[in-house]
C-alpha cells in the first residue's frame, strides 16, 4: 500500500536535525515503530505529515495508522533538536496514570503517551479528536465550558507531580522587560510609552501577593484545551513548573482579552466568559487569588504587545493593545 508523505516546510533540510529524513521515511518509520511501539507493531501505515517546523528547533509529525479492526489512529511525534524531551513525556505518563486517562470520571485528561524513538530525538502521543476551546469561545452557551476550564487548570494543580523548574513573578517580570525593549528597538517612536508601561508593569509585579507555589502549566490559553463533547483534554504541558496557580487563569485570560481585541473588536465582548472561568476557580481554591490573576491577566496583555509585533496580520493591533495596557496599569495620558 502507498504511504502518502507530505513535507509542506521542506522540513529534510534541517541541518540540526538530519534524522528527519528517516522519520519521514515510510519503511524507517514501520521499522522503528515495530522496535519502539510494540502496541502499533501490526497497524498498516497510511499517511505522514509534517504539521509543524521551526527550522533548527523543534518539529510536529502526524503518523496515520490502520489498526487489525479497520480503525484509524494518529500518533503526534515532537521532536526537538537539542535532545528528546524525556520530561514532557515522563509528565504526561504521571498524568495518564494519575487520573488523567482517557477514563477518568471527572471528564478531564491528557493524550496517551505511546513511546519515544530516541534515534529521532521524538516522544509520540495518540491524536485526541476535538475542537480546542478557542473555536467555541464566540458561541452561545458556552458559559458552562468556561467553569469546566477553571476545573482543569485546578486539577493540573492538585496533581502534585514535582516540577524539574520554578517560574516566579521575578522569571515573568524579566521576560517581559526582554520583550518590551526589543519592541522599542522597532517602534522608537513609542520610546516613551512604552518605558511607562514597563515602569508599571514591574510595579504591578512587585506588589502582586505570592501564593503558595505548585505545578502549573505555564502557557495555559485555550488552544491548549481540546473539547471533545463532554471530555476535555489538556495539551502542551512542555513549559510545565513550579509557580503561582493565578498565573495559568491570569494568562487564559488575557489570551481571551486579546482574543476579543482583535476578532471582535473590544476586549471586554468576552467577559462573561472570563468572569464564569475565575469565579469558579477561586469557588474551587480561595478568594485570595483574584488580585493575582488580575495582575497576570494584564502582564500577559503587555507580553503580547510584543507577540503582536511577531505577525503580520497581528501588527495593526499593536497600537491598540499598547492603549489597552496603559488604560489597565493606570498610566495618565493614555491614548
Amino acid at each position: 500500500m502507498t504511504v502518502f508523505v507530505s513535507d509542506r516546510f521542506n522540513s529534510v533540510t534541517d541541518s540540526k536535525m538530519p534524522f528527519l529524513s528517516a522519520a519521514l521515511d515510510p519503511l524507517e518509520v514501520q521499522q522503528r515503530f515495530t522496535e519502539y511501539l510494540p502496541t502499533f507493531q501490526n497497524s498498516q501505515l497510511q499517511k505522514i505529515e509534517v504539521m509543524r517546523h521551526k527550522p533548527g528547533r523543534r518539529c510536529l509529525i502526524e503518523y496515520e495508522l490502520l489498526n487489525n479492526h479497520g480503525q484509524t489512529i494518529t500518533l503526534i511525534g515532537k521532536i526537538r533538536a537539542k535532545g528528546t524531551d524525556f520530561n514532557s513525556y515522563e509528565l504526561q505518563k504521571s498524568l495518564w496514570q494519575k487520573g488523567f486517562a482517557d477514563d477518568s470520571a471527572d471528564g478531564i485528561s491528557v493524550p496517551q503517551p505511546v513511546g519515544i524513538i530516541p534515534e529521532w530525538q521524538m516522544w509520540l502521543q495518540r491524536k485526541v479528536q476535538g475542537a480546542i476551546a478557542t473555536q467555541l469561545l464566540t458561541q452561545t452557551n458556552t458559559i458552562f465550558l468556561a467553569k469546566r476550564i477553571a476545573e482543569v487548570a485546578h486539577k493540573l494543580h492538585q496533581t502534585n507531580i514535582p516540577p524539574r523548574r520554578s517560574h516566579t513573578m521575578s522569571d515573568e517580570l524579566r521576560i517581559l522587560n526582554e520583550r518590551i525593549l526589543l519592541v522599542i528597538q522597532q517602534y522608537p517612536e513609542w520610546k516613551k510609552r512604552l518605558e511607562q508601561i514597563l515602569v508599571a508593569s514591574n510595579h504591578l509585579g512587585e506588589n502582586t501577593p505570592e501564593q503558595k507555589h505548585c505545578g502549573i502549566h505555564r502557557d495555559f490559553y485555550p488552544d491548549q484545551v481540546i473539547v471533545n463533547g463532554s471530555r476535555l483534554y489538556l495539551i502542551d504541558l512542555d513549559l510545565y513548573c513550579e509557580g503561582n496557580p493565578a498565573i495559568d487563569i491570569g494568562n487564559f485570560i488575557g489570551h481571551i482579552k486579546e482574543y476579543s481585541l482583535r476578532i471582535l473588536g473590544n476586549s471586554e465582548a468576552l467577559h462573561d466568559w472570563e468572569t464564569a472561568l475565575t469565579e469558579r476557580f477561586i469557588q474551587l481554591t480561595s478568594e485570595e487569588f483574584k488580585t493575582s490573576i488580575e495582575s497576570y491577566a494584564t502582564l500577559t496583555l503587555v507580553r503580547h504587545i510584543h507577540i503582536s509585533t511577531q505577525f503580520l496580520e497581528r501588527r495593526p493591533f499593536t497600537k491598540i493593545l499598547l492603549n489597552l495596557c496603559e488604560q489597565r496599569l493606570h498610566i495618565r495620558n493614555a491614548s
